[in-house]
């Protein structure tokens, strides 16, 4: 199997027409790769992945983080499966060029390898030129993927609470935090590509956490207040649909989680789960766009001013496109733009009248 992958990842990657495909940011780049990693967890060869992670490279895929989480994904779970190797596995991916060395360090951070933090070490010995990522993960300014929360906390403002404050010794004479000393939250809201990840990880070791994850997003979908959440819960609803209408383990999977969950999340993955039974994609698309169209329109409690609508979302919001892609079915999906600005394309498509 192993001789196997690696021959059919060494063809596809040296095809000239795939090459021209993979640079072009309107074209199905990503397809080959993500439709190896979806076919991996059935056959697990985890020495084959520093082929697929270099032929990716070759191909600029690692250019924008906010586009690769699925890859980030998928490495991190392939290390986090293989313990024992994942030190080897890491210098069978050398060498990368620099500018794709940051998915190394942020795979190392999101594996959940109880030693995770004695591969950072070794890569940043390894790759000195990404020390500060190294240190930045290892002091825990940057979150591993056990950080994630669903949204950030919001700070309370009751009555109460600030009297408080208002006679806190520390309020005045208290040491100042600085505000690069603070470890950069690590949310869905706020980092959105992070269904990528999970996707990722699901691809490379079948484990229903990560679609667990994923799943927990869904009642965004019906979100009436905020067209970020709103636009998020839609791409892991869309994402699970997709996938799940061509992969029938997962469908399995899901059907199996769905006793086990909230009582908020049952109707909307029920929803999930009968637009993949009925291949009715399409329908979750349509009321996807008029969601958000609407949710555009009226603004949040009816009360926002439309002008403002435009830019909304365009720093926080990426893709779930990846993981559709990967089903194969790129024509259902949420257009990915490989090296382009994805939070952007992502409005403009969800703000299509089409």
């Amino acid at each position: 199997m192993r001789r196997v992958l690696m021959l059919i990842v060494a063809i596809v990657f040296s095809a000239p027409a795939l090459a021209a495909g993979l640079s072009d940011p309107g074209g199905d780049s990503s397809v080959v790769g993500l439709r190896l990693m979806k076919e991996y967890r059935d056959n697990p060869d985890p020495h084959s992945v520093p082929v697929l992670i270099k032929g990716l490279s070759e191909r600029q895929m690692f250019k924008e983080p906010e586009s690769s989480g699925v890859y980030v994904g998928f490495l991190a779970g392939v290390l986090g499966a293989n313990p024992k190797t994942a030190r080897k596995l890491l210098a069978e991916c050398l060498p990368l060029p620099f500018q794709d060395q940051w998915v190394l360090f942020r795979a190392v951070a999101y594996s959940r390898l109880p030693n995770w933090q004695e591969l950072m070490r070794y890569l940043a010995k390894t790759l000195p030129e990404r020390q500060t990522m190294a240190d930045y993960y290892l002091s825990g300014k940057l979150p591993t993927l056990d950080d994630v929360q669903m949204e950030p906390a919001k700070p309370s403002t009751s009555v109460m609470n600030k009297v408080k404050r208002a006679f806190q010794y520390e309020t005045y004479f208290g040491k100042k935090e600085k505000k690069n000393d603070r470890p950069r939250e690590l949310t869905f809201a706020t980092h959105p590509e992070l269904i990528d990840t999970h996707w990722g990880i699901y691809f490379a070791t079948g484990k229903e956490a990560a679609l667990v994850r994923i799943v927990h997003l869904l009642p965004w979908s019906a979100e009436r207040d905020d067209v970020d959440k709103l636009t998020i819960g839609n791409m892991a609803k869309f994402t699970l649909a997709a996938n799940a209408a061509y992969d029938v383990k997962l469908l399995k999977a899901l059907k199996r989680l769905q006793p086990e969950l909230a009582e908020k999340v049952r109707p909307p993955l029920a929803e999930v789960i009968e637009a993949a039974e009925t291949a009715d994609t399409g329908r979750i698309r349509k009321e996807a766009l008029a969601a958000v169209d609407e949710l555009r329109k009226k603004g949040p409690g009816s009360k926002r001013d439309i002008a403002t609508w435009g830019q909304v979302g365009q720093t926080v919001i990426s893709m779930g496109c990846l993981g559709a892609a990967v089903a194969g079915q790129v024509q259902f999906g949420i257009p990915c733009v490989v090296g382009g600005a994805v939070s952007s394309a992502t409005i403009r498509y969800l703000a299509s009248p089409e």
